[in-house]
């Protein structure tokens, strides 16, 4: 990987509500109306006007994206992802590349420099974290040697096994 695309990537552990960036990646479910692990804690940290807004944009499809402010958060903007309950199949790793593409988009559209994601299906979704963070970085790397404008990628994660794991995938690339 070239040293300008790797440069434009940071692995944190820690807690994603926390960070002051442009836009966190929520990793959401299809009512976008919060639930457990990443989703809940940017719902509490966000406060009530955050579900107030998901509830007038109705839901989201796997595999899509929708963005919102980050109301108390010190992010200006949540990017929500639906991610794929893993299966096993093809499909899986089809919706989860999707996932991290229409984020991506979407901050492009906002105008958003530095974005923060999680592991994206990697907690109640079951979907194995190698597996994962092959798919998350190779769509991101894809992404910064096209894109311009987002000036830092920053994966947050929450254990140190994940934290050993993406910092191990990225130096493969």
């Amino acid at each position: 990987m070239e040293t300008e695309i790797r440069d434009r990537i940071d692995i944190k552990q820690g807690d994603i509500t926390l960070l002051k960036v442009d836009a966190i990646v929520n990793a959401a479910n299809s009512s976008l109306l919060g639930g457990g692990g990443v989703d809940g804690a940017i719902h509490r940290a966000a406060g009530p006007d955050l579900l107030a807004e998901c509830r007038k944009i109705g839901g989201c499809p796997t595999g899509e994206a929708r963005i919102t402010r980050g109301h108390m958060l010190p992010a200006k903007y949540v990017i929500h992802t639906v991610g794929p309950i893993y299966s096993g199949k093809l499909e899986d790793s089809k919706f989860l590349a999707s996932c991290y593409r229409n984020s991506l988009s979407l901050a492009v559209d906002y105008h958003v420099r530095q974005i923060a994601f999680p592991a994206i299906s990697c907690g109640v979704y079951g979907y194995p974290v190698e597996d994962a963070c092959q798919i998350a970085t190779d769509t991101c790397i894809t992404f910064l040697k096209k894109d311009k404008t987002i000036e830092k990628i920053i994966f947050v994660l929450f254990s140190v096994a994940h934290v050993d794991v993406y910092t191990r995938v990225l130096k493969s690339k």
